[in-house]
């Protein structure tokens, strides 16, 4: 066989090889962006606690810090879901529950109604529920989520994550879909979960704050 000959066979190895790699590289990328979803939207972690940052992180998942230890929550407005503004700054004096959600997520489907259901019994006490949706590109399937899952709590409307990006790292910050955080009369932020919720789960982490009823105590 002349050399001219072999050089379309060589050529030809050459292709196949490199199509072999491509495709691994392809099927790499693939597992790694799957992974990325599955720790974005999950059932959460007990990720924090210890060191400096000034809370800890019980058995439970849930993470709480002690007053005199609480950072305040970052500024929180802008447009809902439904076309309205809300600004967090406005429920001071009030107990907030902070809910991160997306409509694509599982989780946040399996504690929609738990979390409805507690604000519904909580409302009347002087707590105030808002969601932050996140990573839907557009508000009908948002909407569609609230709909379906009977929640009349507003959800600021945060496509890009950049609210999420406003919490100081080190603190009790939202770091998974779904999170749920507390903040307390005073505007700080005593706990955090990166689980979704039960309707217990949610009442005990909730608890401390509805028993501390002596209003604005530290500023």
């Amino acid at each position: 066989m002349s050399a001219a000959s072999r050089a379309p066979l060589r050529s030809n190895r050459s292709n196949r090889t490199a199509a072999r790699v491509r495709g691994r590289a392809a099927l790499a990328a693939g597992a790694a962006a799957a992974a990325l979803l599955v720790s974005a939207c999950g059932s959460g972690g007990t990720s924090g606690g210890g060191g400096q940052t000034g809370f800890v992180t019980g058995a439970d998942g849930i993470a709480t810090a002690e007053k005199g230890e609480r950072a305040d929550a970052p500024e929180l407005s802008g447009k809902t879901v439904d076309g309205g503004q809300v600004d967090v700054a406005d429920y001071r004096g009030k107990i907030v529950v902070l809910n991160v959600w997306g409509s694509w997520c599982g989780p946040c489907r399996a504690e929609a109604k738990n979390l409805e259901k507690v604000y519904k019994d909580t409302k009347d006490q002087g707590v105030q529920f808002v969601g932050i949706n996140t990573r839907d590109t557009s508000t009908g399937p948002a909407r569609s989520f609230e709909e379906d899952y009977g929640i009349t709590y507003p959800s600021l409307y945060d496509p890009a994550g950049k609210l999420m990006l406003r919490f100081e790292k080190g603190t009790l910050n939202p770091q998974a879909i779904p999170s749920t955080l507390v903040i307390d009369r005073d505007g700080k932020i005593a706990a955090r979960t990166l689980q979704a919720l039960s309707e217990e789960k949610l009442r005990k982490m909730l608890a401390p704050y509805l028993a501390d009823d002596s209003g604005t105590s530290e500023k």
